[in-house]
């Protein structure tokens, strides 16, 4: 099955069972986790086992790429660095904080690794180094962070 099909048939699936969540009208967005096939594929499977509930992001990719932050109550389509839906997610909050103040709670639902505030800023600080490499940008405590807490609404390891 092609990408787009795999997306579409997902997002089909869903108005199906949720008709009161979907209908035609409603936009949604479709995307990965990380940088790298690995990291995408075990993060995708750690939100398909119930055991990551959340993401962060750097405010300045955003920003850089034009996109808007999430907003609660948006709809997004993940899928694996293949591109293949594996399910649909509902934005529950949004807060964009300096990445000194990320709370050991929220590192627990973002589900990595431990699930600690240690293993949290190690892994989270490489990937936003890596990504300022890219645009010569210098990552230091104070780098805004956005913290998105979700929910699966759709999809389980098996579908599509």
């Amino acid at each position: 099955m092609r990408v787009v099909e795999s997306v579409e048939a997902m997002w089909s699936a869903l108005a199906e069972a949720q008709p009161d969540l979907v209908d035609e009208h409603t936009a949604y967005s479709v995307w990965h986790f990380c940088d790298n096939e690995s990291d995408a594929d075990e993060l995708v499977e750690l939100v398909l086992a119930g055991r990551k509930r959340a993401t962060a992001g750097l405010l300045w990719s955003y920003e850089a790429e034009g996109e808007p932050l999430p907003q609660v109550g948006d709809l997004s389509v993940v899928t694996d660095w293949g591109g293949r839906a594996r399910c649909v997610i509902r934005t529950i909050s949004v807060e964009v904080i300096p990445f000194q103040s990320v709370t050991p709670e929220f590192a627990a639902i973002e589900g990595e690794g431990d699930g600690s505030l240690e293993y949290w800023r190690t892994a989270h600080r490489a990937a936003f180094e890596r990504e300022l490499a890219d645009t010569g940008g210098t990552f230091g405590p104070e780098a805004p962070v956005v913290c998105e807490c979700f929910e699966v609404v759709f999809g389980n390891s098996t579908q599509l």
